[in-house]
């Protein structure tokens, strides 16, 4: 029987920004990739999340990005190594401090938005992740693109990683995402968006924006919190892929 994780982007939310229901998405997923705050969040928010996370059982991630808040992580940045590296050290360091406060351990790192489509295929800024995560903490397991290059990276830098798919993002036939900045680029419809995965779960495949099947192997699936209806899509693809006998479990073990 195969088991397969779910995953969510959480600890977003700020008074004046608010992108998702954490509660909602806790109460589903089995990994929460909880910001570290330089694309979103606040700190007692991150706090308040990683908490909720500890009273659900969920396993917890780090999920940093580049220092954009404005953008929310989106948008692509040339950091240098030496700045890229530090921030990411920066943004493990405080989140695991956070963690321990409130009882949790941080199991993993999910990088965000513009800074994991980056590390994705651009090895130099994909070097520098990987050595952020070996210097904070090298039991971390990365969590990242199927295929991308920063997963080989991390493996031949000695880190234990795991590969995800995206429930609610479009797929190019050559396995990347669909940017954003073009049309249908991110998915809503609960009942599409399950049949994707559990076909994913089943034959290992994903349908591409052409029609293509494209080959993913992935341990986790990713749920975005800020899309419309999350928890809806969420809860609908863990019901079809408990329903066709898919066990829902942490891809990392804490």
């Amino acid at each position: 029987m195969r088991a397969i994780d779910l995953n969510s982007d959480l600890g977003e939310n700020t008074p004046d920004r608010i992108v998702g229901d954490d509660a909602g998405m806790l109460e589903i997923v089995t990994s929460a990739n909880v910001s570290c705050g330089f694309h979103a969040g606040s700190p007692e928010g991150i706090r308040d999340t990683l908490a909720a996370a500890v009273r659900a059982g969920v396993v917890i991630g780090a999920h940093p990005g580049y220092r954009d808040y404005e953008n929310f992580g989106r948008s692509p940045m040339d950091v240098d190594s030496a700045t890229l590296q530090a921030h990411v050290e920066y943004q493990l360091g405080a989140l695991i401090g956070l963690a321990s406060a409130v009882g949790g351990t941080v199991a993993y790192v999910k990088p965000h938005g513009a800074l994991y489509n980056t590390i994705a295929r651009d090895e130099r800024q994909a070097r520098d992740v990987v050595a952020a995560i070996r210097a904070i903490d090298r039991g971390l397991v990365l969590l990242g693109p199927a295929g991308g290059v920063v997963l080989d990276v991390a493996e031949r830098s000695g880190l234990a990683v795991a590969a995800e798919a995206f429930a609610d993002r479009a797929y190019l036939p050559d396995g990347r995402l669909v940017p954003r900045t073009q049309p249908d680029a991110v998915l809503h419809d609960p009942t599409a968006v399950a049949e994707r995965m559990t076909r994913l779960a089943a034959d290992g495949v994903i349908r591409a924006v052409d029609g293509t099947d494209v080959a993913v192997s992935a341990q986790s699936i990713c749920v975005h919190s800020d899309s419309p209806g999350a928890v809806e899509m969420a809860a609908e693809v863990r019901r079809r892929l408990e329903a066709d006998g898919v066990v829902i479990a942490p891809f990392v073990e804490v």
